[in-house]
């Protein structure tokens, strides 16, 4: 098989170097990455769009690599793109209908752009949910929810916050032990183990 094409799915954030997601593409060979356009326009087409300009610009299998609110623009675009996808690590989806901490977009600001409800159709590929016990912007059991909802496979990462630069990340190499799983298609419980494992603080 073609070795598949990463496309990074950045959250509501702009450009930052010591990002995993960042730190991720440029270590890959095969990457696309939707450039992040921050939260001063919160409209989620636009957002959606711009994935699927990616993902049709991308010869050959996809693994969608998405973090916070990318994760939910992930959920939205799958409802509507006919783009065949391997598999996507989803990682701290945020929990948008619920209050965020101040600095955040507002559940009414969420709602004016088209973020709500949030979609929990089954996705049409497979994805791995990876969730924190001590995430800020959504509750370890909401996210559980969600990724049930998704038909994905939750993975519980321990106490990492929003996996982000502000809560310790920097580089994130489990990463790539969930990405090798959405390559090969199949479940590994050790690897995914030992990933959970090396992410708790």
């Amino acid at each position: 098989m073609t070795e598949p094409t990463i496309l990074i799915v950045p959250g509501l954030r702009d450009e930052v170097p010591a990002h995993w997601q960042t730190l991720l593409a440029a270590r890959l060979d095969r990457v696309r990455t939707v450039p992040p356009m921050g939260r001063a326009d919160l409209d989620c087409r636009t957002k959606v769009e711009a994935i699927e300009r990616e993902a049709q610009a991308i010869d050959g299998p996809v693994i969608i690599v998405a973090h916070s609110g990318g994760a939910v623009m992930v959920a939205h675009w799958a409802a509507q793109t006919r783009r065949p996808v391997l598999g996507a690590l989803l990682a701290t989806p945020p929990d948008f209908e619920q209050p965020m901490p101040e600095g955040y977009p507002t559940i009414e600001e969420l709602r004016v752009g088209g973020w709500l409800p949030v979609p929990r159709a089954p996705l049409p590929f497979p994805s791995i949910v990876a969730a924190s016990r001590n995430d800020p912007l959504g509750r370890f059991e909401r996210v559980a929810e969600l990724a049930a909802c998704w038909g994905g496979e939750l993975v519980d990462l321990g106490e990492v916050g929003h996996l982000n630069p502000a809560s310790g990340y920097g580089e994130w190499p489990d990463a790539d032990v969930f990405i090798r799983e959405l390559a090969k298609g199949e479940g590994d419980e050790t690897s995914r183990a030992d990933a959970a494992a090396g992410a708790e603080k």
